[in-house]
């Protein structure tokens, strides 16, 4: 593979920091050009947050490009496409790094449709193979495997880090001084094909950056007792999570919702109630630092992946668990 440049593209919508992951991707990215020999460029759509430059640095980064057009101060599907495809046309990277959100699986698949570029989503590694191609590995149904795909025979990549699939690491030797430099795009004529009728409302604390989540299933039995889950997440000072069946069904709304389809979670703790452990699921908690699962089910699937288990029922363990915790 030709030593272009490799660049972690990422976007803020104003935040003061770069978001969750690009840190993740910045340490992945400069892996990469360190074995390629090339150089590793930040690519920011939209404002620069205050803090992109320093961190950009502290991970190594050579360049901070920056496209920062009015079109781009809030998520636009078809706008980040078209401002990602004219750099690339004028920039020609070897390799495009995302960290894997909502908006980025929309916008990866689509950015390697326009360039022509191979694309790799739920990746969890990039690295030099035997022969000197680049060889990506991705998560696989639902996690339960892993895939090796070789980078070979397409002009450039896509890949899609998926969350928490590494932990982020500053550069050796101390932050470099990259320099900024702002990219001009022609924006103005683009029009975006779906019209965004009403945003989702989200407010106070994430899943994704809990350290502890009390998350139920359809062991709970019913709704009215999925305030269990959300007295003992209190009571332990965490977020209540839920499985994609109870959110379906309405128990629990949708940001509540752990896995695949929903949260990507990392906490020190998570206590899955009444949940069989799916791989759609424990793709949303298998990071965590400590599993603890309650299963009647003495074979459920869940106990697999827990630290420890309590085999029984949850509406009796719960209570008890509850009553300890505010003890």
């Amino acid at each position: 593979m030709e030593a272009k440049s490799v660049v972690v593209c990422t976007w803020s919508e104003g935040q003061g920091e770069l978001p969750v992951g690009a840190e993740e991707a910045l340490t992945l990215g400069r892996k990469v050009a360190g074995a390629l020999g090339s150089r590793l460029r930040l690519l920011v759509l939209g404002p620069l947050p205050e803090a992109g430059l320093e961190t950009a640095g502290r991970f190594g980064a050579d360049d901070v490009d920056q496209i920062d057009d009015p079109a781009l101060e809030a998520f636009s599907p078809d706008v980040y496409v078209e401002a990602l495809a004219l750099y690339c046309e004028q920039e020609s990277p070897s390799l495009v790094i995302f960290s894997q959100s909502a908006d980025t699986r929309v916008v990866a698949p689509r950015l390697a449709g326009r360039r022509g570029a191979g694309v790799v989503m739920n990746g969890v590694d990039i690295a030099l193979g035997s022969d000197g191609q680049l060889e990506a590995t991705a998560s696989a149904y639902g996690g339960d495997t892993r895939v090796v795909y070789q980078l070979s025979g397409a002009p450039s990549y896509v890949v899609a880090l998926a969350a928490n699939a590494l932990l982020p690491e500053p550069a050796d030797g101390g932050p470099t001084h990259p320099a900024c430099r702002s990219i001009s795009t022609e924006l103005s004529g683009v029009e975006e094909r779906v019209r965004v009728v009403e945003r989702a409302r989200t407010e106070g604390p994430r899943l994704e950056d809990a350290d502890i989540i009390v998350s139920g299933g359809r062991g709970l039995g019913g709704p009215e007792n999925y305030k269990l889950i959300e007295q003992l997440a209190e009571a332990l000072g965490g977020l209540a999570g839920a499985s994609r069946p109870i959110v379906d069904e309405g128990w629990a709304d949708s940001s509540q919702q752990v896995g695949l389809t929903g949260k990507i979670t990392r906490p020190a703790l998570y206590l899955a109630a009444g949940i069989s452990g799916a791989s759609q699921h424990m793709a949303g908690c298998s990071a965590a630092k400590t599993i603890v699962a309650i299963n009647r089910d003495e074979d459920a699937a869940i106990f697999r992946y827990a630290r420890y288990g309590l085999v029984g029922d949850c509406l009796e363990i719960l209570p008890e668990l509850i009553r300890a915790a505010r003890s």
